[in-house]
């Protein structure tokens, strides 16, 4: 499901706030207000969230607690930041969160249409699936490959290959976030494809994850001999390879 929703942070719903918040809703676009305390922003702080617009009035200082926890939420939740401000308010909140978690700027005085316009910009390239991560996954089982696509799609963009040499062509045309590759495979099998991979420049920095059927140590000693980014046995279930893959993503944005 796709996130839906934005808050907006800052010390008080002033008046100048609540028009922009009205601005949005009037855009189709659900938004509500938050103070800026760990607690009231954690309240409201859930997965439907797509962004997080932070106000900063003249005078207005986040404390370092709550950027603190922005920055570990927004990477944790994979969500995005717009900042209004100006002058030493906003320098602080820019100096204390990276620029990768933040949309876009705005110095007061906002341009309401911009902002506005910026804002439904934005969920509309998540409607589209604009930000999703790209997940190849290789395995010759069609079943195993539906099996995993549907597990997937909803979260990530994902593209199947029932190949080694299928994969190969693919990513000469598309790129890839991630490859979910299978180790046991006729013909091509999962080490000759990521050999082939890591040969090619195009294609050697493509984090790869071998799936494999097969948990006996000696088998799980040649998988890791071969330093993928990790190891997922067949026998995964969905909420399992989510959380893993989520993290994943996650600890290496």
């Amino acid at each position: 499901m796709e996130k839906k929703r934005m808050i907006m942070i800052g010390e008080k719903e002033s008046f100048i706030v609540k028009v922009m918040i009205k601005k949005v809703q009037e855009a189709g676009v659900d938004c509500s207000f938050a103070r800026w305390t760990v607690n009231d922003v954690n309240a409201v702080l859930d997965s439907d969230v797509a962004l997080v617009a932070m106000y900063l009035g003249e005078d207005e200082h986040p404390t370092n607690e709550i950027l603190r926890f922005l920055n570990d939420k927004l990477l944790d939740m994979d969500e995005r930041m717009m900042v209004i401000g100006s002058g030493a308010e906003l320098d602080l909140v820019l100096d204390n969160i990276p620029g990768d978690l933040i949309y876009k700027v705005f110095r007061r005085p906002v341009n309401n249409e911009e902002y506005v316009a910026s804002v439904t910009d934005l969920f509309g390239k998540i409607e589209s699936g604009e930000f999703k991560k790209t997940i190849l996954i290789v395995d010759d089982d069609p079943n195993y490959l539906s099996l995993v696509r549907e597990w997937l799609k909803s979260t990530y963009k994902v593209a199947m290959a029932n190949s080694g040499l299928q994969a190969i062509k693919w990513l000469g045309k598309h790129k890839a976030d991630l490859i979910l590759l299978d180790y046991e495979m006729p013909v091509t099998t999962g080490p000759q494809v990521l050999e082939m991979l890591r040969s090619d420049e195009e294609t050697k920095g493509i984090p790869v994850m071998f799936l494999t059927g097969k948990s006996d140590k000696q088998s799980v000693m040649s998988v890791v001999a071969l330093k993928p980014e990790n190891y997922f046995l067949k026998s995964i279930q969905k909420q399992e390879l989510l959380d893993k893959l989520a993290e994943y993503f996650a600890k290496n944005r």
